[in-house]
């Protein structure tokens, strides 16, 4: 059993797979002879396929994973999570950003005695915008989860076996590693770390799959949302009642006659519309409760550089 297992999710990597090899290996060197490296390409539609073939061809420690189309990066981590072997299991991205010289300092922390060790990005590297987009997705998300997520940490960290085998029984189609890993509970500490400029290339993560991967985790674990339109038709009620008593008391003692044609017509529309939002988040909630009853597989795999057993 390899000591050491890092696990990559792959897309669109070419120009940093070769750096990220050779960083790899001199870090894990260091550490021992006995690790591997799981990448899993995600159909980018380069040539990282091809680039990581090359890499397994000249290193056995080298496993590839091929995806039969773009199924995600939270899918990637999954499939190399099912498919390592290592008593330690570093989650890593592929861009350098995450730098594997921090490797060892994950591993000695680890050995401390914590089962999840999180690299804590004291600067990012990122652009505006992308720092943006990530304190408002982190802000929504605890706000919705009720959790306390950090939003300096990201995929990077070293997991004990005992929460890779935990995570694995994990099934559900809706995929946040951080959140599965932070449901799980073990000991866990944090250490700071140097964020690495980006080698190649730009992010995936537009404004727009950001928000559809904070939709998708806030369904996938909480409740939230439909306790929140619970309580907004309830204040829109309460208010409702409170109007119309004040509008009859001064019909009945001030002799105020109740008009508002135009008034009353914004109400229904208004109220229309908050009707309408909540069957939308309920509906949101029955689709995804009926995509997971179809218990499809995660993932497909259309091939791997190494013999499955």
């Amino acid at each position: 059993m390899p000591l050491i297992s890092v696990v990559i999710p792959v897309y669109k990597a070419e120009d940093c797979l070769h750096e990220l090899y050779r960083r790899l290996v001199a870090s894990l060197e260091s550490i021992s002879d006995d690790f591997e490296i799981i990448m899993v390409e995600d159909c980018g539609g380069d040539r990282s396929w091809e680039i990581i073939q090359e890499l397994a061809a000249r290193d056995a420690r080298v496993k590839g994973l091929q995806f039969s189309r773009n199924f995600g990066q939270h899918y990637g981590i999954t499939a190399g999570l099912d498919y390592c072997t290592g008593d330690w299991v570093v989650v890593m991205d592929c861009d350098l950003q995450d730098r594997p010289e921090e490797i060892p300092r994950l591993y000695a922390k680890a050995r401390e005695g914590y089962d999840v060790v999180l690299a804590r990005r004291v600067k990012r590297r990122d652009k505006f915008e992308k720092r943006l987009m990530s304190r408002v997705f982190f802000i929504v998300f605890n706000y919705l989860t009720d959790m306390d997520y950090d939003p300096s940490v990201g995929n990077f960290r070293i997991l004990s076996r005992k929460v890779v085998e935990n995570c694995k029984r994990m099934r559900e189609n809706l995929r946040f590693f951080p959140g599965m890993v932070e449901w799980l509970g073990f000991s866990k500490a944090a250490i700071d770390v140097e964020h690495g400029e980006r080698l190649a290339g730009e992010t995936s993560y537009t404004f727009r799959k950001l928000m559809a991967l904070a939709i998708d985790t806030v369904i996938a674990y909480s409740d939230k949302p439909l306790r929140l339109s619970v309580q907004v038709g309830f204040g829109i009620s309460l208010m409702a009642l409170l109007a119309g008593v004040v509008l009859l008391l001064y019909a009945l003692f001030y002799d105020v006659p109740i008009m508002g044609w135009s008034s009353l017509i914004v109400s229904i529309y208004f109220l229309g519309g908050v009707i309408i939002a909540n069957l939308g988040v309920i509906g949101i909630y029955l689709g995804k409760t009926f995509d997971e009853a179809k218990k499809r597989p995660l993932y497909i795999v259309r091939q791997t550089t190494f013999k499955e057993f």
